[in-house]
């Protein structure tokens, strides 16, 4: 019941105090009504105070809330123009590395198209190297198959020119070994055979072969001639040079001679007119005469010992090489 509605009951109730009993207790029920109305409206009341301070309270945390939410958009709204700005920055920026970008992947492209371009000119030069290799190598291996040829041909040759060497060999070994058995009387006598260099050295003394300052051949020269002599023209294909040496010492004689190198080739000479006398089968275009005087001595001239190893007649037989020679190229 509304405070108004109570009033206005409580005033007609003053207004008609002089009624009847059936009245009074119906107004009395009424007032009792009224009353407990009243307390109902009086707890509604408290209750609407209540609900009142609630609302109240309720105000105060929304208006709290609403600062709250006022100052959350004043900072949402300042995080926005930030962000608003930095977005717009962001966006330049992009903008301008677009741009640079966009430069440098232009002239990125130009390099590419040079590059490219050199690429394809490098490849065709390489592709023509390549070629030219291929035909170089298949000249190669034609050149290593002519080559393989003349490689098993000069082996085959080789071989020849080594077996036709030890041939020679064979008959040079088997040339002084028939001088030395021809010699074998004049060994103790101052008479030496020796293999060099592909030839055979008969080496003669001349206490054996000529008296001193003197170029007529002795007695027992004269018969180591004769034996040589016999091998000599036995062997048609030997060359003979017949050197003749002294040592240092000035030459005295009394001849026409003047010094040791017309004495050598004096002796020189009568030994080969010797061997020709004694064989006379052997060609003379097959001998010469040498004459050298002190000048190719075997030994130093610093003693009497060693002088008189240098005074010495030398016949010097040299195979015919000619075959062998040619076989060799030479």
């Amino acid at each position: 019941m509304k405070i108004g509605t109570f009033l206005i009951i409580t005033a007609a109730v003053a207004a008609t105090s002089c009624v009847s009993l059936g009245k009074y207790e119906a107004m009395e029920s009424n007032s009792k009504r009224y009353q407990k109305e009243l307390l109902n409206v009086q707890q509604e009341l408290s209750q609407l105070k209540d609900e009142h301070a609630d609302l109240i309270r309720q105000n105060q945390a929304l208006t709290v809330s609403m600062g709250e939410l006022a100052n959350a958009k004043q900072e949402s709204d300042n995080s926005v123009a930030r962000l608003t700005r930095e977005l717009e920055n962001a966006r330049y920026r992009y903008d301008t590395m677009m741009e640079n970008n966009l430069q440098q992947i232009s002239g990125k492209n130009r390099d590419l198209n040079k590059a490219n371009e050199k690429l394809l000119a490098r490849t065709q030069e390489l592709n023509d190297k390549e070629e030219e290799f291929r035909k170089k190598e298949a000249m190669l291996r034609e050149q290593q198959a002519k080559l393989q040829k003349a490689e098993e041909a000069a082996t085959a040759a080789l071989a020849a020119k080594e077996e036709a060497l030890a041939a020679k060999q064979k008959e040079l070994d088997q040339i002084r070994q028939s001088v030395t058995n021809a010699l074998v009387g004049f060994a103790d006598k101052g008479m030496q055979v020796e293999t060099k260099d592909g030839k055979v050295y008969v080496s003669m003394d001349s206490k054996l072969m000529f008296p001193s300052a003197s170029w007529k051949v002795s007695n027992e020269g004269n018969k180591a001639i004769k034996e040589l002599a016999k091998v000599l023209e036995e062997n048609a294909d030997l060359n003979i040079v017949v050197e003749g040496h002294t040592d240092n010492d000035p030459y005295t004689g009394s001849t026409a001679v003047k010094d040791n190198w017309d004495l050598s080739v004096m002796r020189a000479t009568a030994i080969v007119k010797l061997i020709l006398q004694y064989g006379p089968g052997i060609d003379p275009a097959r001998i010469e005469a040498a004459g050298h005087g002190p000048y190719m001595p075997k030994v130093e001239n610093s003693s009497k010992e060693n002088k008189a190893m240098n005074r010495r007649t030398e016949i010097i037989l040299t195979p015919k090489l000619s075959d062998v020679l040619q076989m060799l190229g030479e």
